[in-house]
Order: C-alpha cells, then structure tokens, then sequence
C-alpha cells in the first residue's frame, strides 16, 4: 500500500483482528510441542498410556476375574504356583498363568490388571478432590487477602503440620474403612499444597497489566477472578496435580497395606503385596509383579509431570 491511499474498513478488519481459532491451535500446538520435546515426558507418558490401555481393556486382557478361584477351574490348580508360560518352555500338561497363582489359587497376572484400573482411578479422583477444593480456596485467599486470606491460609498451615500419611490415617480411622474413605482422606491431606500454590499464582498473575486494564475498565470481580485469573493461574496447579497423582497411588496402597483401604477381595496392589508379605522367599512373584506394577506408574507420573513442568517453564524454552 502506497502511502496516501486509503484503507479500506473489511481491510483493516483483517490486519487488527486476530483469528482466535487459530491462536488458540497454534498455542495449544506449541504446549503439546514443548510437552513431547522432552525426554522425560514422551517416556512417562508412553508408560501412562501403555497402563491407560491395560485399564480400558482389562476384560479382555485379563484371562480370568480377579477373585477366580483355579481349583474350581482347573484340574492340579496349585496355591503358590511359580509363572508358567507355554512359550517359554513351561511343559504343555501345567495350567498357564503368565505370573502364577497365590495362596488363594488365584491368578496373579488378572489381578495386577484389574489393579491398574483402581489404582488410575483412585489416584485420579483423589487428586481431583484436591484441585478442586484447594483451587478455589487457595484462588479465593489469593484474590481477596485480608482476614479471609489469613483464616484460609492459618487453616491451611496446621493441615501441614501433621504427616500426611498420619493425618490420612486419622482420617479413615474416623470415616471408617473402605476404598472410597481413603480416596477422600488422600485428597483431604492434598487440599493445603493446592491451595498454596494456587494463592501464590494467583498473587503474581493480579498484579498484570491485562487485570489492571480489565479492573480500570469496570469489570465485575467475579469475572476478573474466573475469566481473567484463573485460566492464567492453572498451569503450575496442574503440573502439581500430574506429580501428585503418583504419590496418591502410593498413598492408597500404603493404606491398603496396612489393612485400611481395600476390602481384602479386592485387586489392589498394596493389598496384594500386604496379604503375601511373609512369602518373600517363599515365592517372590507374588510382591514382585504387583510391586513393579505400582513402582512403573509411579515413576511415569514422576516423569511426566517433571516434563510437563520443564515445558512450561520459560526459562527453559527460551
């Protein structure tokens, strides 16, 4: 355009008006591509995918139900019978069980895969309780200040004080034992990190300039908290939350190893290795499978949420 030639209105429109389509595609392109850049996320996230399908699909993986007894099933069905695999030379006449049998004559591998779906499932509702409670309270206390900030936080802090495996503990002695109890127990004792860090993004993001210009322009409060803060102020609670789903999953099965989860028919791995613990060397197999089970998602949640935060950090993605 030459200079003095007018511009036309649909031409300008064009220029200043962004396509928000394409911003929100091209953001959400370079997170996923920040994401996957890192070592440490492609490899926990393949993990978390691989168990993700053994959960979806443990119906048909698992040869068996979780609470089949063999001896009903099989002829010469042993208790404590070592992994048999055809493939690997284990004679044709022996049952298979690709991880053998427990002292109960069930079948080790279709518990370790019915597990996977609890242990994903407890790890994740508990986690969400978390955010969500402590989302709003840590977004309330970092948005307000003043007496509601310090009551908030005050209460936040004695939460901390006490171990959180101690204080879930209490917590299912007082609720009562049972699976669902001690999923609200791990997100009650997570409710304080989220909060914290919350309150702290929420303090840094009020003070930017696109708030400032939305308070100056007369926007409601409510809407500068939910439309203006929030998303703005969710990516270090959502790292937070990928790293603590692995220690949720840890949690519930040191509830249920120490009898206060799981109900003792239940496929969980704690459990599993708490009913075998004194068959240590009498048959290794029984805390070995469900033990690396629980160790490998653990570590891929680790994994992910450690690249997850390295992509988000700008520092590192300069």
């Amino acid at each position: 355009m030459t200079q003095g030639t007018p511009l036309h209105t649909a031409d300008a429109a064009a220029v200043i008006v962004p396509n928000p389509a394409t911003k929100r595609g091209g953001l959400l392109r370079d997170t996923l591509g920040n994401i996957l850049h890192q070592r440490s996320a492609r490899v926990g996230l393949s993990v978390l995918l691989f168990f993700a399908f053994v959960a979806i699909f443990a119906d048909v993986i698992a040869p068996f139900a979780a609470n089949d007894n063999m001896l009903d099933l099989e002829q010469g069905a042993k208790a404590l019978s070592p992994p048999c695999i055809h493939l690997l030379g284990c004679p044709a006449d022996q049952p298979q069980h690709l991880m053998g049998t427990d002292s109960n004559f069930r079948d080790v591998f279709s518990r370790v895969v019915y597990g996977t779906r609890i242990s994903l499932v407890v790890g994740f509702v508990s986690v969400s309780v978390a955010i969500l409670v402590g989302a709003v309270l840590g977004a309330v206390a970092g948005f307000t200040g003043g007496r509601p900030d310090t009551i908030i936080m005050r209460v936040m802090d004695v939460l901390l004080v006490f171990p959180s495996l101690i204080l879930a503990i209490a917590i299912v002695t007082l609720l009562g034992r049972g699976l669902v109890n001690a999923m609200l127990a791990i997100g009650i004792v997570a409710i304080p990190v989220f909060a914290r860090i919350m309150r702290a993004s929420v303090l840094a993001v009020r003070e930017q300039d696109f708030v400032i210009a939305s308070r100056a322009l007369g926007e409601r409060q409510r809407g500068i908290l939910f439309r203006r803060i929030l998303p703005n102020a969710m990516t270090p609670i959502i790292v937070a939350g990928t790293l603590g789903i692995g220690s949720a999953v840890l949690d519930i099965a040191a509830l249920s190893f120490i009898g206060l989860a799981a109900d003792p028919r239940t496929p969980e791995w704690g459990l599993m290795i708490s009913l075998e613990r004194n068959r240590v060397f009498a048959a290794p197999h029984l805390l070995l499978f469900p033990g690396a089970a629980l160790a490998l998602v653990v570590l891929a949640f680790n994994l992910f949420g450690d690249g997850l935060r390295d992509a988000n950090d700008p520092r590192l993605n300069r």
